[in-house]
């Protein structure tokens, strides 16, 4: 919905658009700063006098970005933004309010985060992954609903690291990620190990490229390689334990989950490397240390 709106603002014949940055020229120059057009048109907007370049003429050509003050009317900046129309970034909540969370953006005026464009609740101070568009009040504002404007040309491979930001949970296919915050990526259920949580940055690899572009994650190594670390994590948690683990390899998948964060295949292969090396014994119930 978003970026239909979206798309459609670039598209119209506008000749000052709204949330990018463009070249526009000085067509006219009052006390309180200069007004800026497109050649030939009579749309115009104002940049405030304490924006103005020094040696600003009439002509003269000025690089800004556009959105809307406090009284909604169209003003120009010549400060870069941290974030422009269609982009996904990480922006800092510097307050809430009763109609959503006002967020840093390089401006004067914060931008808003609407209750209802938040995929959890957000506190001041916190940073926040989310995109900005334009609402159906023709107003700037941005969303934590990031998924329609992430990217699928990355430049990775099966295989490769990345570091992304979870945006979305979903009990039936896993944790959403943004890969370095701008490609779509998912961690698959299956997948997923550990207390991850919207907002966490996680470290992942990535196990295929699909056809589309977008990338499936795990935050587990290959199996000969997570097999040993595995073996290790089992082995402390058997020391904490005074010595006993108190389930098996017979244990259900639910509770192996729960208790050590692997798979039951995976817990499986860290008890063997154990065994082999010499360094435990299983009994009816339990796990034990030599």
């Amino acid at each position: 919905m978003h970026v239909q709106y979206m798309l459609k603002e670039r598209t119209e014949d506008i000749m000052i658009r709204l949330g990018e940055k463009q070249k526009l020229s000085v067509i006219k120059k009052v006390d309180f700063g200069v007004y800026l057009a497109e050649e030939g048109a009579e749309e115009k907007v104002l940049l405030p006098i304490k924006q103005v370049p020094e040696g600003t003429e009439i002509g003269s050509e000025i690089e800004v970005f556009i959105y809307k003050d406090s009284d909604d009317r169209l003003i120009a900046t010549t400060k870069e933004p941290k974030i422009m129309l269609g982009d996904v970034r990480v922006l800092r909540v510097k307050e809430t309010s009763k109609i959503g969370a006002f967020m840093d953006w390089g401006l004067e005026k914060d931008v808003l985060l609407p209750f209802r464009e938040q995929t959890r609740k957000v506190k001041a101070g916190e940073n926040v992954l989310c995109a900005l568009y334009v609402d159906k009040s023709s107003r700037l504002a941005v969303t934590m609903n990031v998924y329609p404007y992430l990217r699928s040309d990355s430049p990775y491979s099966k295989d490769d690291k990345v570091i992304g930001t979870v945006y979305e949970l979903s009990d039936n296919f896993g944790a959403f990620v943004a890969v370095d915050d701008i490609y779509s990526g998912l961690i698959p259920k299956k997948e997923l190990f550990g207390d991850i949580k919207i907002g966490d940055s996680v470290n992942a690899r990535i196990t295929s490229v699909k056809e589309d572009g977008r990338l499936n994650l795990s935050v587990r190594e290959k199996a000969y390689l997570q097999m040993d670390s595995d073996a290790e994590k089992l082995m402390k948690m058997i020391e904490e334990g005074g010595g006993k683990l108190p389930f098996t390899d017979k244990a259900s998948p639910e509770l192996i989950r729960n208790k050590t964060q692997m798979s039951k295949n995976e817990f499986k292969r860290a008890v063997g490397r154990l065994l082999k090396e010499g360094r435990i014994t299983i009994g009816k119930d339990s796990i034990d240390k030599i």
